[in-house]
């Protein structure tokens, strides 16, 4: 079971990594999001998965018993989720908003620092 995740992991990866090279901001927001998730799921892989028994200290017991789920892992996965929908959140809004300023998505023409045609300024003094 844990190979069918390893092996699924790695192409979330391998997309995500792909669409973030892109020159269109909207595939690099929606890589971001892949990545976002690819994390998510490497943490809930890290933390075994086990189905018996969950992750809860029963009544007179100061430590889990053996063979229970990893608390921890789970507990980083709720934080990532949170943290990774607030960025995408974010970078949805500025590629929005580029969109309405520049009228395009592709990075190569969002020229608007480094205007084509104009002089450079001066390398030296």
């Amino acid at each position: 079971m844990e190979t069918l995740f390893a092996i699924l992991i790695g192409m979330f990866f391998a997309a995500a990594v792909y669409l973030m090279l892109s020159k269109y901001s909207v595939r690099i927001l929606l890589g971001v999001a892949l990545l976002g998730n690819a994390v998510n799921l490497l943490l809930f892989t890290a933390g075994r998965l086990t189905r018996e028994v969950p992750p809860i200290i029963p009544a007179g017991v100061d430590a889990l018993p053996s063979g229970t789920a990893n608390p921890l892992p789970q507990a980083l996965i709720l934080t990532a989720i949170v943290i990774s929908f607030s960025f995408f959140a974010f970078l949805l809004v500025l590629t929005y908003r580029a969109y309405q300023e520049l009228g395009t998505d592709d990075t190569d023409e969002m020229r608007v620092a480094e205007p084509r045609g104009e002089d450079r300024p001066p390398m030296g003094y």
